[in-house]
């Protein structure tokens, strides 16, 4: 599933598509990695699961990111974030 990332917002948040992926917007920065490891912390809250049941394939050091859950289709993941 295709993810558009804003780093260092005022706070953690989904606010809808852009460009065909979700919008998300994070607080934290991305240096050392830490934006990534808080959007896996936060699609696994959104989606009440395990933060191992995330795994961001492709898109480390972009905005642009993919990521896949464990036992969940793209299109139930994309429902479960927009609608919440």
């Amino acid at each position: 599933m295709a993810l558009w990332i804003q780093p260092r917002a005022s706070r953690d948040e989904v606010v809808g598509e852009r460009d065909g992926a979700i919008a998300i917007r994070l607080q934290a920065p991305p240096v050392d990695g830490a934006a990534n490891a808080a959007l896996v912390r936060f699609i696994a809250a959104r989606l009440g699961m395990a933060p191992r049941d995330v795994q961001l394939v492709r898109g480390l050091s972009g905005r642009r990111k993919w990521v896949t859950v464990a036992g969940l289709e793209a299109a139930v993941v994309r429902q479960r974030l927009l609608c919440v």
